[in-house]
């Protein structure tokens, strides 16, 4: 029998949601593509199972011996563009493996859309460059060319000829003994921010953590590396990109923001793949950046908005971890509060606690609403003298739980919660004298009634931000009001007198910080059904003291417990420590890892039994549940599952498999609602409920 010759193939990731294409096809590379076709650049394949041809990446090339299989050719390269660097590839398969995920998901989250013309600017560089400097060949560019390079190599920060942003970056880190060589030698740091704002560029402040952060972004950039740095939002990106301005050329910084075009984020993204060190910040999606990182940073990783919401649902925290321990950069975690997520890694020895020389808490005062108040008083005595005693020198903050004017209406007289007579959605008031109006179907609810004792008024059972600016200021009546809310967003204040009503996490900057502080609605906060709401509580109240100026009063009102103990005594790790130890009996989050698995009644079933089969080692009680959870008449289960982290791989892994299966079974099925029962899993649930 001849032996068939050697042929060139190409191991291809398919771009598909569908968990059974998530692994590598391989396809013969035809000679037309045998110099385009590289490892990480866009192809478009045939695949026989749907009979089209789909979008994906070569991840690797190879030679086959014996070419006896049946291939098919790659159909097109779509762009020489190596766009999914191996770097890159080995992240996503790591993160996704660890998730039960699919490797195609978390690349949707890093590679943008392509944008040709900008691809195209972006591949012709090269030769421009080239071009530019064969004509630039003269004696006199020549020896201008060699002073500017001796120049930059006695610069260690690129664009600090004066070496002031270096002996600053310095100065800032030294308040941290210990932080300048863990950053040299890549560890796995945390370290709690400054509690006060720190003036920068045009008289702006921003937080002293920011621009710790910054400094340490520097430091590394000044050793020849790159630096991710993570923050929850757009306004938290504006503050670091100001303090960035301290330290580094703004051509250095790589911002990857939602609100940017298609054009220039993907132009950023490009950005990310040359070899020249940069500074990329970004929200979540921005931990995936493709460089040659020497630091990655999480700013205050308790936030919500880095636990992505997309499938796999990985939080930008556990992805900074998973590529710490691929990659070995260093790693930084920096905020005003300890998650319980950070702190049990402290307590592990896994992450290195950085503490300052000096310490800087804010002036917190516990304000009771009960002790020598009429009934009813939002803003006790004390409070309300703090802010008009600091309206005379400055801005003065108003923290309150809920936008709005009046979020809930109860009934004037038997107090029943105020409903829709079409859908049964809660009411609430635009305005004051305004008719209710429905928050779900949003119709006016004229000649409303209630369904409980007939009476035809509504109370206001609450304030927002919108009723609480109005409440003040008519007690202040000289002084100007600014809501700050998702409907109203302002990002910075001026130093003059006003007062700010904001709710939690949309607190603007004060030029030279705040006044004073009032921390309002802190009982309703607490009254959330979250397993983290406690945690939560002392992040956003934390996030608004550190907005103080240094010595200005922060008073937290209606508030006792431990929580407020260490918001007032600023010993937020001291209670992520007793909140990890609350969990421990219960086996919640993160004292052990949580999946929540949802289906079909049967899959469910099926998906744990498996399990069971493949790890044997988990604990008799690991299953909680399944119950019925019906959506739509269609039949439905969900499982909670509660494992240890060092059974974490094998878990995923069985998910994993049952999750494949499943979407066979589903494919092959005649019945279409039987094909669109899948099995769904999420693992590392922050707040599990069934």
């Amino acid at each position: 029998m001849t032996r068939s010759a050697p042929r060139p193939i190409a191991r291809v990731l398919i771009d598909s949601p569908l968990p059974q294409l998530d692994r590598l096809f391989d396809y013969v590379v035809p000679p037309e593509l045998e110099l385009s076709a590289r490892p990480g650049v866009r192809v478009r394949v045939p695949l026989r199972s749907v009979g089209r041809v789909v979008d994906g990446f070569i991840v690797e090339r190879a030679v086959e011996e014996a070419a006896e299989r049946a291939l098919s050719d790659l159909e097109e390269v779509v762009s020489d563009a190596v766009v999914m660097p191996a770097r890159l590839y080995t992240l996503a398969r790591r993160v996704a493996d660890r998730a039960a995920g699919s490797v195609s998901d978390i690349l949707r989250l890093a590679i943008p859309k392509r944008q040709v013309r900008v691809e195209k600017a972006w591949l012709a560089r090269p030769a421009q460059e080239a071009e530019t400097a064969a004509e630039a060949e003269t004696a006199e560019e020549a020896e201008t060319a060699a002073e500017a390079a001796t120049a930059a190599e006695e610069t260690e920060i690129p664009g600090d000829s004066s070496g002031v942003a270096r002996a600053r970056a310095t100065a800032t880190l030294a308040a941290f003994p210990g932080l300048a060589e863990a950053l040299a030698e890549r560890q796995r740091i945390v370290v709690d921010a400054p509690a006060r704002p720190e003036t920068v560029a045009d008289g702006q402040s921003v937080s002293a953590g920011m621009v710790l952060l910054a400094a340490s972004a520097a430091e590394v950039l000044a050793a020849g590396s790159s630096s991710i740095l993570v923050v929850p939002d757009y306004r938290d990106q504006d503050a670091l990109e100001l303090a960035l301005a301290e330290f580094v050329p703004a051509e250095l910084v790589v911002r990857v923001d939602a609100r940017q075009t298609g054009p220039e984020r993907y132009r950023a993204f490009l950005r990310t793949l040359d070899d020249a060190p940069c500074i990329v910040i970004g929200n979540r999606s921005a931990v995936y950046a493709p460089v040659h990182a020497g630091l990655v940073a999480i700013w205050d990783d308790g936030d919500a908005l880095l636990d992505e919401p997309l499938a796999p649902y990985v939080h930008a925290r556990d992805a900074a971890l998973v590529r710490q321990e691929l990659f070995g950069h260093a790693l930084l975690f920096i905020g005003h509060t300890r998650s319980a997520d950070t702190e049990r890694l402290v307590g592990l020895g896994y992450l290195r606690d950085i503490a300052a020389a000096r310490r800087y808490a804010p002036r917190v005062i516990l304000s009771s609403t009960t002790q020598g108040e009429r009934p009813g008083t939002r803003v006790p005595s004390a409070a309300f003298r703090a802010a008009r005693d600091a309206l005379e020198h400055g801005p003065v903050l108003v923290q309150v739980a809920r936008p709005g004017y009046a979020p809930v209406l109860v009934c004037a007289d038997c107090r029943t919660a105020a409903r829709c007579t079409h859908c049964s959605g809660p009411l609430f008031a635009a305005s004051r004298g305004a008719a209710p109006v429905c928050r779900w179907c949003g119709r006016t609810a004229h000649g409303w009634r209630c369904g409980n004792c007939d009476s035809d008024r509504v109370r206001l059972a609450s304030s927002g931000s919108e009723r609480t600016a109005d409440d003040l200021g008519r007690a202040f009546a000289d002084t100007r009001v600014i809501i700050a809310d998702g409907d109203h967003p302002v990002e910075r204040v001026d130093s003059r007198p006003a007062l700010v009503v904001a709710t939690r996490g949309a607190e603007p900057r004060a030029d030279g910080g705040y006044a004073a502080v009032l921390l309002l609605d802190g009982d309703r906060m607490l009254m959330a059904d979250d397993l983290r709401i406690t945690e939560s509580c002392l992040r956003w109240w934390s996030n608004a003291a550190a907005l103080a100026a240094p010595g200005a009063p922060v008073h937290l009102v209606g508030v006792t417990g431990g929580v407020a103990r260490a918001l007032a005594t600023w010993t937020q790790s001291a209670f992520a420590r007793s909140e990890i130890a609350e969990r421990v009996p219960l086996h919640m989050p993160p004292a052990s890892r949580v999946a929540v698995i949802e289906g079909d009644p049967a899959a469910v079933d099926e998906a744990l039994r498996v399990l069971r089969d493949d790890v044997p080692t988990l604990a008799p009680d690991a299953v909680v549940g399944p119950v019925r959870a019906d959506e739509d008449d269609t039949p439905r289960s969900r499982a909670l599952l509660r494992f240890e982290y060092g059974v974490g791989t094998a878990v995923a892994a069985s998910l994993r498999g049952s999750v494949v299966s499943a979407a066979l079974r589903g494919r092959r099925g005649r019945n279409r609602a039987i094909r669109a029962t899948t099995l769904r899993v999420r693992l590392d649930v922050a707040d599990p409920q069934l």
